[in-house]
């Protein structure tokens, strides 16, 4: 999904080639000095223990190289991380526990910044802003602020340079992926539109124009559910490198264990429904629904945070997404492994789609039979893409980076109600969405 920024400083220019040389010196050679001793103790490994036993070894080593280079690559593995259709499960499962965390900003580079942004404006748009921020990460940090008006804000705002640094890295990767598509190794994988695909997920995260402008349709969208709060922009305060949204008091992540069994599962319920509402019946998904963007209060609300990771479904893509999950509910494996090919990115040349459609068949039969309490989503999805990969049969980016919404959510909301029924929630969500009026 390309994305266009809009410039607004000297700042977001992008990086000169010397700059971009240096930067890859510098990646190559740390790079090098992580991987290259891996590789041979790897070796070792793999010829005492077995190929598994030198993975195990690798890829946690991967992940430290990852949070070495910088946040890009963090973002960037995150994003890898939900493609298990083509990469290992346990590389996978090693890229999920990547953190995005960074130094904040100090007070003074933020009142710095906050004046490039705002320049005469500031004092006019803000009576205060806490300088402390509530929230910190690598495209950006959060502060409470209090309008002229008297509303108490918060306040997103970006990291300086922050672009400039992630157009090299990307920039850097592109080029990295290019040269190792060449390559024997990778042949039979889409390296490069996986990579592009990762690219402008990551970069789009620096469009917040676009982002808040997903939290004004997020909000509109699940404004249906009940339960479910999502704050309201603030659009005449906005900036093209910060966003103002109504704050949000007394988000905790550990709300939900002082509130009555009723309200986890209704926090349960409404939580997955939202998740349903946008996959099947909008098709405009929030692709980062982990614990630090989804709250539940005290006062049995659902908080959706953070919109910066959202993807726009085809209506193509939407309704076979639907229909997958229909078939699924009644037990038609042969159907939805129809609609899994349907749906691909592409076959490989040497594909096996017989033998991938017998096997997804006898997975879907064999998953619609258990108890709701016995079924797990991730099972399911693991099991599903290594089908995937293992039969040449690639997903569309399209449809994993929603899956992964529900991949990512289902963990909390079987701690909220370890009874819920993920399929018997999801139909009248996809009857509205498959024949009702949106």
């Amino acid at each position: 999904m390309p994305v266009t920024l809009v410039r607004t400083s000297r700042e977001d220019d992008p990086p000169g080639t010397v700059a971009l040389v240096l930067r890859a010196a510098r990646v190559l050679l740390l790079t090098a000095a992580v991987l290259v001793p891996v590789g041979l103790v790897g070796l070792l490994v793999a010829v005492s223990r077995g190929r598994a036993a030198a993975q195990r070894l690798a890829w946690p080593r991967l992940v430290a190289l990852l949070m070495r280079l910088g946040p890009t690559f963090v973002k960037a593995g995150q994003v890898l991380g939900t493609r298990r259709d083509l990469l290992p499960p346990a590389l996978c499962d090693e890229l999920a526990t990547l953190q995005d965390s960074v130094t904040p900003l100090t007070a003074a580079q933020t009142r710095e910044a906050l004046a490039d942004v705002y320049g005469a404006e500031l004092d006019a748009v803000f009576a205060e802003v806490d300088y402390e921020p509530v929230a910190s990460g690598s495209v950006a940090c959060v502060y409470k602020a209090r309008l002229t008006s008297g509303r108490e804000v918060a306040l997103k705002l970006r990291r300086p340079g922050i672009e400039r640094v992630m157009r090299q890295d990307l920039d850097l990767m592109r080029r990295g992926a290019a040269l190792a598509a060449r390559l024997p190794l990778f042949r039979g994988i889409p390296v490069m539109p996986v990579v592009v695909s990762m690219c402008d997920a990551v970069f789009g995260q620096l469009d917040f124009e676009r982002e808040a402008a997903s939290l004004d349709r997020l909000r509109a969208d699940l404004s249906v559910v009940p339960r479910v709060w999502v704050p309201k922009v603030m659009p005449a305060a906005c900036r093209p490198r910060c966003i103002v949204m109504e704050f949000i008091h007394d988000l905790d992540i550990d709300a939900p264990s002082r509130c009555s069994e009723a309200s986890r599962r209704k926090f349960a319920s409404s939580g997955l429904t939202a998740i349903y509402e946008m996959l099947f019946v909008n098709g405009f998904v929030h692709c980062d629904m982990h614990p630090g963007n989804l709250y539940f209060t005290e006062s049995a609300q659902v908080v959706v945070l953070d919109a910066g990771f959202s993807v726009q479904l085809s209506e193509r893509l939407r309704l076979l997404f639907a229909d997958f999950f229909m078939n699924m509910a009644i037990g038609d494996g042969d159907k939805c492994a129809a609609i899994v090919v349907e749906s691909s990115a592409e076959v490989r040349p040497d594909a096996d789609v017989a033998g991938f459609l017998a096997r997804m068949a006898d997975l879907v039969r064999r998953s619609h039979g258990l108890p709701a309490r016995e079924f797990s989503l991730i099972a399911f999805a693991t099991e599903m893409f290594d089908l995937q990969r293992r039969h040449g049969i690639h997903a569309a980016p399209e449809l994993i980076f929603p899956l992964l919404s529900l991949l990512v959510i289902e963990g909390t909301i079987r701690d909220l109600d370890p009874d819920v029924d993920f399929q018997a929630l999801a139909r009248p969500v996809l009857m509205k969405g498959r024949f009702g009026s949106r």
